[in-house]
């Protein structure tokens, strides 16, 4: 979410329910929290590295097999790490920008004009440049954000393969209203519980796609045997995944209510790399999700809480939050940008220092193209439709 996204409709803060009277006053008295703003570039970007790496001739540079591998194995965790956040990011911005008086057909609309414009315009992007030999029904259901429903590799990923993550976040668009109501009626000492809970949820997946999904006849490359029905299961599908989001509504509450536990964003920092080495010491379901999401929990409290106490941040510089802002427009064309540079330079693979820069190349085309879908598209918009209409008389 943008700087944009991250202000409350009003700073007054909640009123404590019955339930957590006396069990903690909330703490909100910021609706602005430019370090997440800032923190959401890093996401993005790290998403961009992993697909960068992806050893596919559409995508490839290196022409050293050995340069090749040890760049995708450095950059490996980077992609599914870079998502997780995102989904935990917007469960916590979003509650904490809830407003009472809010209501649910006027925050789905918000989100359809926060979102929609800049996915068309990139599915119409990759269509042009690269992606018209997509077979019709693929490509009909990436537009409409079906694409996550299908357990089938090649068609939850197609013309734009970062999208089906936004196919995730409008399913959790559609039930946030429902999801922070029922957060909202847990008493404040009970959070804890819910937190815990929803953590071990998560990691509980992987083993519960083992045991329950059938697997199918296929494995995915370059993973521990893992098939593409498990993967999608567990990673892909929205209903797993809801969780990721639930832990951001339910840390936001608990901080909001002054019943988090905050480690600062150091200790946040050291705990996130700690779970991305772990990454490479466990099955590929867990790495893909669950070693790095209490990390990035605890990392997005920190820096709400001081924005909230009004400290200082890295990621709440001017840079760092120009940045956030065009980090959704980033996230939506680095892929298209990676596929297009590679078309344009033919099927010739480089050596090291080449490729390199190209690959910064390529970050600085996406940045620039992501600054104009920004400016032209997502902000003009955002601010001329997503604001609710004053009925005239």
């Amino acid at each position: 979410m943008s700087t944009d996204d991250i202000r409350a409709v009003t700073t007054a803060p909640e009123r404590p329910t019955a339930a957590a009277s006396g069990e903690g006053a909330p703490r909100r008295r910021t609706s602005r929290l430019p370090s997440l703003t800032g923190l959401r570039f890093p996401a993005a970007f790290m998403v961009f590295l992993f697909h960068a790496s992806m050893p596919l001739p559409t995508v490839r540079l290196f022409a050293d097999d050995g340069v090749e591998h040890r760049y995708g194995w450095a950059v490996g965790p980077s992609g599914a790490l870079g998502v997780t956040f995102f989904f935990v990011l917007s469960g916590f911005v979003l509650t904490w920008s809830a407003s009472a008086g809010d209501t649910a057909p006027s925050f789905w609309r918000r989100r359809f004009v926060k979102i929609m414009p800049n996915y068309v315009v990139a599915w119409v992007l990759a269509m042009v440049l690269y992606a018209a030999s997509t077979p019709v029904l693929p490509a009909l259901g990436a537009l409409f954000m079906l694409q996550v429903w299908t357990p089938y590799f090649t068609e939850h990923l197609p013309v734009n393969p970062p999208s089906w993550s936004l196919a995730v976040e409008a399913v959790f668009y559609l039930a946030f209203p429902f999801l922070l109501a029922g957060v909202k009626r847990i008493p404040a000492a009970r959070l804890k519980y819910w937190i815990a809970g929803t953590v071990a949820a998560v990691f509980a997946t992987p083993l519960v796609t083992r045991l329950l999904v059938p697997a199918g006849p296929h494995v995915m490359p370059g993973t521990d045997g893992t098939s593409p029905v498990h993967y999608w299961f567990a990673y892909i599908m929205p209903g797993p995944r809801v969780l990721d989001f639930a832990l951001g509504i339910l840390v936001a509450r608990a901080v909001m209510l002054n019943r988090w536990r905050n480690i600062g964003m150091v200790w946040s920092g050291v705990l996130l790399a700690a779970g991305y080495a772990a990454c490479y010491h466990v099955p590929y379901l867990y790495a893909q999700r669950a070693m790095c999401l209490v990390p990035a929990a605890t990392l997005i409290a920190a820096a709400a809480v001081a924005d909230d106490e009004g400290r200082f941040t890295l990621f709440r510089s001017r840079a760092m939050t120009w940045l956030g802002n065009v980090s959704f427009a980033f996230y939506l064309l680095h892929f298209i940008v990676l596929a297009w540079f590679r078309r344009l330079l033919g099927t010739g693979l480089y050596g090291t220092g080449t490729g390199v820069a190209l690959i910064a190349a390529e970050a600085g085309a996406t940045l620039l193209a992501s600054w104009a879908l920004y400016s032209l598209v997502e902000r003009p918009l955002t601010r001329r439709f997503s604001r609710a209409r004053r009925r005239s008389g």
